[in-house]
């Protein structure tokens, strides 16, 4: 234990000899430890932390297999066939759709890709 003690007090006073470097690692540790628990946070929000399902693992999602792509959308009218008709082994059912948008303003134009959902039980 004395030998611990020596060697702290040994590294405060190089740290203290020389303040700039100390500026600069105190920062990087700073940095460090502030961009791991920004990226753990995002993380855990996005998949370690379960889904506000439930019975997450129950989840599936359905695709129309067109004729030229694997996975090509399909009608309302069709969902809500699928819905209240066809399907007995689903509890329950929703639809999403996306929208490509272009943002122009002062700069450069921006495309962005929405997802809407609608929800019918």
């Amino acid at each position: 234990m004395g030998l611990l003690l020596q060697d702290l007090r040994c590294g405060v006073r190089t740290l203290l000899k020389n303040p700039g470097f100390t500026a600069v690692a105190v920062v990087t540790l700073a940095l460090g430890i502030g961009a791991n628990t920004a990226i753990f946070s995002v993380m855990n929000g996005l998949l370690l932390r379960p889904m506000p399902y439930p019975e997450p693992g129950r989840l599936v999602m359905i695709y129309w297999k067109g004729l030229d792509s694997d996975r090509g959308g399909t009608s309302y009218s069709d969902f809500i066939d699928w819905q209240r008709e066809q399907t007995q082994s689903l509890e329950n059912a929703a639809l999403y759709h996306l929208e490509d948008y272009n943002f122009a303003g002062v700069g450069e134009r921006e495309h962005l890709r929405a997802r809407g959902r609608s929800t019918a039980s």
